[in-house]
């Protein structure tokens, strides 16, 4: 098991043994997976269509027909 200390500004540091497992780099993307007392860190590409198609049911502000029709062609 490692630890990171939670800095002032609520920010860790991964540990390089952990880093190389997910295989994350600087500037890459970590998305975070809350459990009950838990949290996940997956590493994902800029765009995971996995990631967002499961993110996208929890957003409806824009699923209307009309919003589906002007945006059908993009």
């Amino acid at each position: 098991m490692q630890t990171s200390r939670l800095s002032q500004k609520g920010q860790i540091t991964l540990p390089r043994k952990i880093r190389e497992m997910i295989g994350v780099k600087a500037g890459d993307f970590i998305v975070y997976e809350p459990g009950e007392e838990q949290v996940t860190l997956r590493h994902i590409e800029p765009f995971d269509a996995a990631f967002h198609a499961a993110l996208s049911s929890t957003v409806d502000e824009w699923s209307t027909e009309e919003d589906e029709k002007a945006f059908r062609n993009l």
